[in-house]
């Protein structure tokens, strides 16, 4: 999934239908099983676990890679019992409806990160896990833009930053700066680095001779 370029969302959540597939069946191999194993455990979530027929199709995708993909194995027509998708209408907010939504979250102190997080996300068009992973360096100040990196379909791309939100940003940038340099004093302080960069890094520091 990773040479694919699968989010890490993703892969969590297909891991995790691979294993409920394998353990629903007394922990059998898989190259064992195959089509009516598959036709039970879907049908066993839409009768017996009462799931969304979204949560079901998450599950139906993950089998499929994991047959056709890692084991190499084809799967034939599938007959499930497939979860119903009842139709609703979307709810959709009006703009004096947002502006209060957004106002309440700035009354409450304890969401401050919040309200700039839900500030940013309905101004720039942001996905959750996009906005919670944006670092120092994804704001460009001067054009007015954020560097969105390895969003949906590993894909980077630019969005706009509202100037409203540009003080705000720079003092949670201010009290980042000064959290990290305590976790320093601390030993901590490490962040996660994505493919091979903490090697790369690590073999970097060594010939350069820094600490």
């Amino acid at each position: 999934m990773s040479l694919q370029h699968y989010s890490l969302r993703t892969e969590e959540f297909y891991t995790h239908w691979i294993e409920r597939y394998i353990r629903f069946h007394g922990i059998r191999h898989p190259n064992t099983m195959g089509t009516e194993e598959v036709e039970q455990s879907l049908t066993s979530l839409a009768v017996d676990g009462n799931v969304a027929a979204s949560t079901q199709n998450q599950a139906l995708a993950a089998l499929l890679f994991f047959y056709q993909k890692v084991l190499k194995i084809e799967i034939g027509r599938l007959d499930a019992m497939r979860a119903q998708r009842p139709v609703r209408l979307p709810t959709v907010l009006s703009v004096d409806e947002v502006r209060a939504l957004l106002n309440a979250l700035d009354l409450i102190p304890t969401t401050e990160s919040h309200a700039l997080v839900a500030r940013l996300m309905y101004g720039a068009g942001l996905r959750l896990l996009e906005c919670c992973r944006l670092r120092m360096k994804d704001f460009d100040m001067d054009r007015g833009q954020i560097t969105v990196r390895e969003g949906k379909g590993d894909k980077d791309r630019y969005v706009m930053l509202a100037n409203a939100k540009r003080e705000a940003i720079w003092q949670r940038m201010e009290w980042r700066t000064a959290l990290h340099a305590a976790d320093l004093a601390h030993g901590l302080g490490w962040v996660h680095l994505p493919t091979a960069l903490d090697r790369k890094s690590c073999w970097a520091t060594t010939m350069c001779g820094q600490p």
